[in-house]
C-alpha cells in the first residue's frame, strides 16, 4: 500500500516532464523540416550549378571537335589547292570521287570554280556543271575575288544549288603561275555533319547543339534529333556572348524559340570566328531531382509520424528512468567502495587563489587508495597536501596549468610529460580533470610504458633500417617545420639531393649484399662530410638528402657539396671486392628556388639530373631554364606518344633518279608529323627524341604500315611502280623482331618484296650484334633490298659490307656538297664509287642541289642521285599525279 502511494506522489511531482517531452518533440520536428527543406534547396542549386558546369564542359569538347573538323576540311582544301596550282589546273575532282576520295555517302562535296565564276570540275558530277555552271554571284566566290590574299571562308547556312540540301560552304583562293586570282576551290558540308556527334544520352531529347558566328549569326543548330535548316532559326535573338567561354541559364523564351529553359555553355573555337553552343534542357536535367525530392518528403513525413509515436513511448520510459534515478541516489553511499575498487588514481582537488583571485595552487581534499599511492602517500596522509610539493619545480607549472585550464573551462584531458628532478627517464601521465562546483575531480593513470612503446614505433617508422639514417617519412615531417623556422628567422635553407654514381654496377657485378655494404658506408661518409647540425636522410635506393639549415649564402651549400664529393673520391673496400662509387649532387635553396618542402625536394632532384647530364661526380644548383627544358622535353615526349597512338603522321616521298636514263629508279619514304597546333614538323624535330625514348620502334611500325598501304593503293590504281625505301633505326633491330615485322607487312598488303627497300645507318651495320646480322640476312632472303644510309659519317668495314651483302650505298650529303670545290672531294667520291662497284653495290649521291654537282656525278659514274635539284619530298597524290611524268622527261 505504501509503495503505490509513493508512486502516485512521484507522478504528481513529475507530471511536467511529459509536457517538456511534447514541447521538445515539436521543436525537433520544426528544426528537422527546416533543415531538410534547406538541404533540398541546396541540392537543387547544386544540380543547377553542375548542369551549368557540364554545359560549359560540353561546349569546350564540341569546340575542340569543330576545330578538328574544320582543320580537316581546310587541309583537304589546301591539298586540292596545291594539287591544282602545281599541276597547272589539270585536277579533275570527278576522278577523286571515282577513286573513293569523296565517297557517295560522304556528307561533303568539292568543286573548283575558275576565275570567271564558272564551275570547272566537281564531285557532284557532270549534272552540277550543266545545271549551275555560273556561281559568280555566290558569296564564297566574291569574297576571294575581292580579297588581297588567301584565307579560309566559311559561309552562312544556305541551300545547295546542286543537291537542294542545307549546307555550309568552305572555300580558298586559287592562284595562277603569276600569283593572280585563278578561281576558288570549294567544299560544301551538310549541316547535319557538323552536329553529328549529338549524344542523346548526354544532352537528352531536348538538348541543343549549335554554332554561332562572332557576328551573332547562326551557322548550325540542332535540337534533339532535329537539325534546323537555313529557314528555321531556333534562336530568334543573337545571344550576348561577351566572353570567349562561359555558361548561363536562359529562362523560357528568353533565348530559344521553343520556349524551353536550358543551361547553356559556349566556347569560342580557337582559330575561327565561330562559337560552339551546347544546351541542357532544364526539365530533363531536373527530373531526377524532383523525383528524389518527392521521395524524400514522403520519407520525412513517415519519420515524423514515427517520431511522435516514439516520443509517447519515450515519455513513459523517462518517467520510469526518473523513478530509477531516485532509487539510485540511495547508492551514493557506496561511492567510496566504487572508487577504491577502480584501476585509476582519483582525488578531489580544490583551487587556492591569491588576493587577485588567480589560481596559484591546488589542495587535495579527498582521494582513493591508488590516487594517494601514485605520489607515495597513504590516503590519510595525502588529504590536505598541496600539489606544488608533489612535483619537481619544472613539472609543477605543467600540472597546475592543466588543472587551471579545467577550473576555467570546465574540463581538461590529455597527456602530461613529467621529467622529474634527476630521473633520466621521462614519466608520462594521462590526466583528466572535470570541474564540479568549485572543486576538480581528477583522474590520473601512468602511461609511461605505453608511451615509450609508441615512441619506439615512431622511431622505427622514421628510421632507415639499413643505414640507421632518418628516412623519407621523417624528412616529410621535418622539412616543412625547418622551412617555417627559416622563414621566421629570415635565413635560407638548402636541400642537397645526392645520387650514387656507379651503384647499379656494384649491384650487378658484386651482388646486392655488396650494394647494401656500399649504402651503409656511404651513410657514414655523408655523416662525416657534413656539419654536425646538418641532417642526412636516405630517401631509398641509392638516393640521399642533406638538409642544411642557417644558410647565409649559396657558397655554404656549395662548400658542403664539395666536402661530400671529396669524401667519395676514395674507393669502397668491400667484402666482395673494391668498388668505385661517386656522387652527383643537386642543390635547391629556400626561398630562392622554392617555398614548400615538395617543390624544394623536386627542384633539388632536377638539379641532380643536371649534374648527371654534366658528366657526373659534380654538383649543380637548381636552374629554372634547365627545368623548363626538361618539362618541355617531357611535354614533347607526351605529344609524341599521343601522336603515335592517334596516327598524326603522314609520309612524303622523294625520288631517286637513275643518272644514266634520267628515270625514277626508287623513292625514299620520309615521315612528317602533322602536329595539330605546330603544323607539319620535319623529322629533325622529333626523330632524335623517338630514338632516345624507344618510341621509334612503334613509329617505325606505323611508317612501314603506311608505306605498304600506299604501295598497295598505287598498285590497285595501275600507277607506275618503283621500289620505296624505308629507314630503320638500330633500336628497331635491338628491341623488335624487325624481319618478322617486314614479312607480316608485305603479306598483309600483298606486296612484292622487290618494291620495298630497307635503309640503315653505318652505326647499325657495324654494331656487330649477332641478332642484327641474322635479321639482315633474313630480310635479304625475303627479297628486300638493303641500303647503307649516310655512308661516310661513321666507321664502315669493307668486310662487313661484303659479308652482309648490301645492295646500295647512299653517300652522305656532306661529300656531295664538296664536289666541284676541290680535286680532293672529287677523288674521294670516285674512291667510294669504285669500292662500291667492286663489291657489286650501286651508289646513290644524297643532297644533290646544284647542276654542277650532277654533271660531276655523271662523269664519276655515280649510279643514282637524290636531292632538291631533282625533286623535293612530295605527298603521295603529288607523286603519282605529276612526278613520274615530269621526271621521265629527263630521260635521254
Amino acid at each position: 500500500m505504501r509503495t503505490w502511494r509513493n508512486r502516485l506522489d512521484f507522478l504528481l511531482v513529475n507530471s511536467r516532464m511529459a509536457l517538456w517531452w511534447a514541447i521538445g518533440t515539436v521543436i525537433i520536428l520544426m528544426a528537422g523540416w527546416q533543415m531538410l527543406l534547406h538541404r533540398l534547396d541546396r541540392e537543387k542549386t547544386l544540380v543547377e550549378e553542375t548542369a551549368l558546369a557540364e554545359a560549359g564542359i560540353l561546349a569546350r569538347g564540341y569546340a575542340q571537335q569543330l576545330q578538328r573538323t574544320i582543320n580537316t576540311i581546310d587541309q583537304l582544301l589546301l591539298v586540292i589547292k596545291v594539287d591544282w596550282e602545281t599541276s597547272g589546273g589539270e585536277v579533275r575532282l570527278e576522278d577523286f570521287k571515282r577513286r573513293g576520295v569523296f565517297p557517295e555517302s560522304a556528307p561533303f562535296n568539292a568543286s573548283i570554280v575558275d576565275r570567271n565564276g564558272m564551275r570547272f570540275t566537281s564531285t557532284f558530277g557532270p549534272g552540277a556543271l550543266r545545271s549551275s555552271p555560273d556561281v559568280s554571284d555566290r558569296p564564297y566566290y566574291l569574297a576571294h575575288k575581292t580579297a588581297g590574299s588567301d584565307f579560309l571562308y566559311m559561309s552562312l547556312p544556305t541551300w545547295g544549288r546542286s543537291t537542294g540540301n542545307a549546307i555550309i560552304q568552305f572555300s580558298r583562293r586559287l592562284l595562277d603561275a603569276e600569283g593572280h586570282f585563278d578561281g576558288v576551290v570549294l567544299i560544301t558540308v551538310e549541316l547535319g555533319f557538323l552536329t553529328a556527334n549529338y549524344d542523346e544520352v548526354t544532352l537528352g531529347p531536348f538538348g541543343f547543339l549549335g554554332v554561332v558566328g562572332t557576328d551573332g549569326l547562326m551557322r548550325v543548330a540542332r535540337t534533339g534529333e532535329h537539325v534546323h535548316d537555313p529557314a528555321s532559326n531556333p534562336i530568334p535573338a543573337s545571344p550576348n556572348l561577351a566572353l570567349p567561354a562561359g555558361n548561363h541559364f536562359f529562362e523560357g523564351a528568353t533565348l530559344f524559340r521553343d520556349g524551353r529553359s536550358r543551361f547553356v555553355g559556349w566556347q569560342k573555337v580557337d582559330g575561327y570566328d565561330i562559337v560552339a553552343l551546347t544546351g541542357l534542357d532544364q526539365e530533363t536535367v531536373m527530373a531526377p531531382y524532383w523525383q528524389r525530392r518527392s521521395e524524400v518528403v514522403k520519407t520525412a513525413t513517415a519519420l515524423s509520424i514515427g517520431l511522435l509515436a516514439f516520443v509517447v513511448v519515450a515519455a513513459a520510459l523517462s518517467l520510469r528512468l526518473t523513478w530509477r534515478k531516485r532509487q539510485l541516489e540511495m547508492a551514493q553511499a557506496t561511492y567510496r567502495i566504487a572508487t577504491e575498487g577502480g584501476s585509476e588514481g582519483f582525488y578531489i582537488s580544490r583551487p587556492i587563489r591569491d588576493a587577485s583571485g588567480r589560481i596559484v595552487d591546488f589542495e587535495a581534499v579527498d582521494c582513493n587508495q591508488r590516487g594517494a599511492a601514485f605520489y607515495g602517500y597513504r590516503p590519510e596522509q595525502f588529504i590536505g597536501v598541496r600539489l606544488s610539493v608533489l612535483y619537481a619545480p619544472q613539472d609543477t607549472d605543467i600540472v597546475i596549468g592543466a588543472l587551471r585550464t579545467a577550473a576555467e573551462q570546465g574540463e581538461f584531458e590529455g597527456e602530461v610529460c613529467l621529467a622529474g628532478d634527476n630521473d633520466p627517464h621521462k614519466r608520462y601521465v594521462y590526466l583528466k580533470a572535470v570541474r564540479s562546483d568549485a572543486d576538480l575531480a581528477v583522474t590520473l593513470r601512468d602511461i609511461t610504458r605505453e608511451k615509450q612503446h609508441v615512441l619506439e614505433l615512431e622511431r622505427i617508422g622514421n628510421e632507415d633500417v639499413l643505414t640507421g639514417l632518418p628516412n623519407r617519412l621523417w624528412v616529410q615531417s621535418f622539412l616543412p617545420e625547418a622551412i617555417g623556422k627559416a622563414a621566421r628567422s629570415g635565413k635560407k635553407l638548402a636541400v642537397l639531393f645526392i645520387d650514387l654514381d656507379g651503384f647499379k654496377g656494384v649491384n650487378d657485378t658484386l651482388g646486392h649484399a655488396a650494394g647494401d655494404e656500399v649504402l651503409r658506408n656511404a651513410a657514414l661518409r655523408l655523416r662525416d662530410a657534413v656539419r654536425p647540425h646538418d641532417k642526412v636522410i636516405r630517401l631509398g635506393g641509392d638516393e640521399f638528402v642533406v638538409v642544411i639549415e642557417n644558410v647565409v649564402q649559396e657558397a655554404d651549400a656549395a662548400h658542403v657539396a664539395e666536402r661530400i664529393l671529396h669524401a667519395f673520391r676514395e674507393k669502397f673496400r668491400l667484402s666482395a671486392g673494391i668498388a668505385a662509387v661517386s656522387t652527383s649532387i643537386g642543390i635547391s635553396v629556400f626561398p630562392d628556388d622554392a617555398e614548400d618542402a615538395g617543390a624544394l625536394l623536386q627542384n633539388a632532384d632536377v638539379a641532380m639530373y643536371l649534374a648527371k647530364t654534366s658528366g657526373k661526380h659534380t654538383y649543380r644548383f637548381f636552374d629554372p631554364k634547365f627545368y623548363d627544358a626538361l618539362r618541355n622535353r617531357l611535354r614533347r615526349e607526351t605529344d609524341l606518344r599521343h601522336a603515335i597512338e592517334h596516327d598524326q603522321f603522314v609520309i612524303h616521298y622523294q625520288p631517286r633518279i637513275d643518272v644514266r636514263t634520267g628515270r625514277t629508279s626508287s623513292m625514299e619514304a620520309l615521315v612528317r608529323w602533322a602536329h595539330p597546333i605546330e603544323g607539319m614538323l620535319q623529322p629533325g624535330s622529333f626523330i632524335d627524341l623517338a630514338e632516345e625514348t624507344g618510341l621509334v620502334v612503334q613509329l617505325g611500325e606505323l611508317v612501314l604500315d603506311k608505306v605498304c598501304a600506299q604501295i598497295a593503293h598505287w598498285m590497285r590504281n595501275g600507277d607506275v611502280m618503283v621500289p620505296v625505301s624505308v629507314n630503320v633505326s638500330s633500336r628497331q633491330f635491338n628491341e623488335a623482331d624487325i624481319s618478322r615485322i617486314f614479312r607480316e607487312a608485305l603479306e598483309r598488303y600483298g606486296i612484292d618484296a622487290r618494291l620495298v627497300e630497307v635503309e640503315l645507318t653505318e652505326a647499325t651495320m657495324m654494331s656487330g650484334d649477332q641478332d642484327i646480322n641474322s635479321a639482315l640476312h633474313d630480310m635479304h632472303n625475303q627479297g628486300l633490298t638493303l641500303l647503307v644510309d649516310d655512308f661516310g659519317t661513321g666507321y664502315s668495314s669493307l668486310a662487313k659490307l661484303q659479308q652482309l651483302d648490301f645492295d646500295v650505298l647512299k653517300v652522305d650529303r656532306a661529300f656531295t656538297h664538296e664536289l666541284g670545290k676541290s680535286d680532293q672531294g672529287n677523288v674521294f667520291f670516285q674512291a667510294i664509287i669504285t669500292m662500291a662497284h667492286a663489291l657489286g653495290m650501286r651508289v646513290v649521291a644524297e643532297g644533290v642541289e646544284e647542276e654542277r654537282q650532277l654533271e660531276i656525278l655523271k662523269a664519276l659514274g655515280c649510279d643514282e642521285v637524290q636531292g632538291y635539284l631533282l625533286a623535293q619530298p612530295l605527298a603521295p597524290t603529288a607523286v603519282q599525279t605529276g612526278l613520274f611524268r615530269e621526271l621521265h622527261k629527263l630521260a635521254p
